[in-house]
């Protein structure tokens, strides 16, 4: 059946209520994004987010919407605290999936000719690739506990980061409230020899140059600069995560029965916010948020190392230092303002980004005068941002944009795409050098694949949902 979609401006869509929809969807998007996603399934996942029970607000749709596991990847929906549910279908199976930035004081200059060298080191310090592990580092049963309730805080307390880094990082890089003892067996085991590894798809390390600043203002208080060499890892909470997300979505497909709630697709299988299945859930999330974030906190390390291998400097004196993390696959606890009155809602972000104004005390406080950061990968052959939060945010999407560019194209699809073709070939052309383990990832993550996150970026900006401060292009892409 066709969805009805009604424009409302130039980057805003409405999908009305009715039926069982509890809420209208409304979707981000230029009228070109529009044209394609009317021949694809994610609205229809917009419109079946919006039947849920205790929705607040709209069901959501970033620029970047595609096609997900129950919710939209690009998808947002707010639940309040007593009616509402949650649905791990709204996180994803890579929960905590996310981004950090890291800045320097070096030079494109300083790093070209040291470009291949530094490549092959970040792709031998940090295990990627399916099943990726650490032989050095396989934590303990007692240890793994740890990492799953203190996050990034158990890898600064040995030595492998700083306090200012766990300052830079969203929620202070953990989650209150994990329970390990709501672990499988199963995700335990996955989990426990994979810590500090990248793992595959369209996970990366990726060294940079800033190529464009549009907010000066803005990029001095980030410590950004033109022709700055940056460094952006994007992973997340690997095996553990997924195993996590599998075994909840079959205590969730019974706790929908148990409490009678109808479901238009089974993959957004929830239960009642309130309910033990869902405190549970949420709980059992958190230890996967926290082993996310210890798991970008260690590549940093490793990528410190790499930089002082490489370039026979301490990473103190290359100033290499955390400018945020930032979460994609979540759902959090969060205070806001909806028709006039302070709400407690469970914001779920299944491939989208917390953007918060300026001002607002969950951001850095050396950042507040400007608002939150907010990283936006691009393709490994074109260009990524940072942004700053906005109020527009706040008052329309909870504090939320896109998180990346979105793909346009699937991994089957991309290979036929790239069959016959020299990717690293095209890419070394362009002066990008890619590491990968494996000629598939380097086919299913061609820049064709994705949208132009150039585009992704402009309808944030002209929804006034984020600023755009500057844009960065690969210099070398470390692939699992």
């Amino acid at each position: 059946m066709a969805i009805k979609v009604e424009q409302i401006d130039e980057c805003r869509w409405r999908i009305p209520r009715e039926g069982a929809m509890r809420t209208d969807g409304l979707i981000f998007a230029s009228q070109q994004m529009m044209k394609v996603l009317q021949q694809e399934h994610a609205l229809e996942q917009v419109r079946n987010v919006a039947t849920l029970p205790g929705i607040v607000g709209p069901s959501l749709a970033m620029p970047d919407i595609h096609w997900g596991y129950g919710f939209p990847i690009g998808g947002v929906a707010a639940f309040d605290a007593e009616t509402g549910v949650v649905s791990p279908g709204g996180v994803g199976y890579d929960i905590n999936c996310g981004v950090r930035l890291m800045r320097s004081n070096l030079a494109v200059t300083d790093v070209r000719p040291h470009l291949q060298a530094l490549a092959d080191t970040l792709f031998r310090n940090v295990p990627s690739g399916v099943g990726s592990h650490r032989r050095d580092l396989k934590l303990t049963l007692a240890e793994e506990r740890r990492v799953l309730q203190q996050g990034a805080r158990w890898v600064v307390e040995r030595g492998l980061g700083t306090a200012e880094d766990l300052r830079h990082i969203e929620a202070g890089g953990c989650i209150e409230g994990a329970d390990p003892e709501l672990l499988s067996d199963r995700a335990l085991e996955r989990g426990r020899n994979q810590l500090g590894t990248l793992g595959s798809g369209n996970h990366f390390i990726e060294v940079q140059q800033v190529e464009e600043i549009s907010d000066p203002a803005a990029a001095e208080v980030l410590g950004l600069f033109p022709g700055q060499v940056t460094v952006t890892i994007h992973t997340g909470s690997r095996g553990l995560g997924y195993q996590v997300c599998d075994d909840y979505l079959r205590v969730m497909l019974r706790a929908a029965r148990k409490y009678g709630i109808a479901l238009p697709d089974r993959q957004l299988c929830c239960a009642p916010l309130g309910s033990p299945e869902g405190r549970q859930y949420l709980a059992a999330m958190a230890c996967a948020a926290n082993f996310a974030f210890a798991n970008r906190q260690l590549i940093t390390a490793w990528v410190r190392q790499s930089f002082e291998q490489v370039l026979g400097a301490s990473a103190g004196a290359l100033q290499l230092s955390l400018i945020y993390d930032v979460c994609h696959n979540i759902a959090k606890w969060e205070q806001h303002e909806f028709e006039g009155r302070r709400r407690r809602l469970c914001v779920h972000r299944k491939g989208a980004t917390r953007a918060f104004p300026p001002g607002h005390p969950e951001i850095p406080a050396c950042y507040r005068q400007i608002g939150q950061p907010v990283l936006i990968p691009g393709d490994m052959g074109r260009y990524s941002y940072v942004l700053v939060g906005t109020a527009g945010a706040m008052s329309e999407t909870f504090g939320s944009i896109c998180h990346g560019a979105g793909r346009v194209l699937s991994r089957h699809a991309a290979k036929k795409v790239a069959r016959g073709r020299n990717i690293i070939g095209e890419l070394a052309a362009r002066g990008i050098v890619l590491r990968a383990a494996g000629r598939a990832t380097v086919a299913e993550e061609i820049s064709e694949a994705y949208k132009d996150v150039m585009e992704v970026v402009g309808v944030v900006q002209q929804a006034g949902l984020g600023r755009i401060v500057a844009r960065m292009r690969p210099l070398a892409v470390i692939k699992g």
